[in-house]
């Protein structure tokens, strides 16, 4: 409801309970958000360490490509850290970018340099409270970890009492 005038999609992450993830990934849905992804196999997310193997954003993109060779619906997204990386992910040709622990400053500044170039996540240190700051940069996604990884579970109780 926070970010909905934004049209903003709110995300969760693959952090979950272990053996509850089905009912937390169902709880977002049924709360408004949207899952990313419910599991390895539904796409990649290209990190640091997987950069770092390839020799950085220019040298995984072969990698990637024989991926979608193999698999038509692949879908790999990757993960920068600063304006330059993106700018690289762009000139390599990355439509799926996520945006990792950048500031609404610098998220707003992604978004004008992708224009409609790629569809644009950001992650990491976003919450309720401050997820309105980061929709108003006009990023099509952000996905909160704490929708799964922190809920506050409620305090029930049954009392059951014999009449005579």
């Amino acid at each position: 409801e926070k970010v909905h005038e934004f049209g903003t999609v709110v995300l969760d992450t693959r952090k979950t309970t272990p053996l509850w993830r089905w009912a937390e990934k169902y709880a977002v849905r049924v709360g408004g958000g949207s899952n990313h992804r419910l599991s390895l196999s539904d796409g990649v997310l290209v990190k640091d360490n997987h950069l770092a193997l390839a020799g950085g954003i220019p040298g995984i993109r072969p990698h990637l490509d024989r991926c979608r060779k193999a698999w038509r619906r692949f879908r790999a997204e990757i993960e920068v850290t600063s304006l330059e990386e993106l700018d690289q992910a762009l000139q390599a040709g990355f439509r799926d970018i996520l945006l990792d622990n950048m500031p609404p400053d610098q998220v707003a500044e992604a978004v004008r340099r992708a224009g409609d170039r790629a569809w644009l996540e950001a992650s990491g240190g976003i919450t309720l409270e401050n997820v309105v700051d980061y929709a108003r940069t006009g990023v099509h996604a952000v996905s909160i970890g704490a929708l799964t990884h922190s809920p506050v579970s409620v305090d029930l109780s049954l009392s059951l009492s014999a009449e005579e």
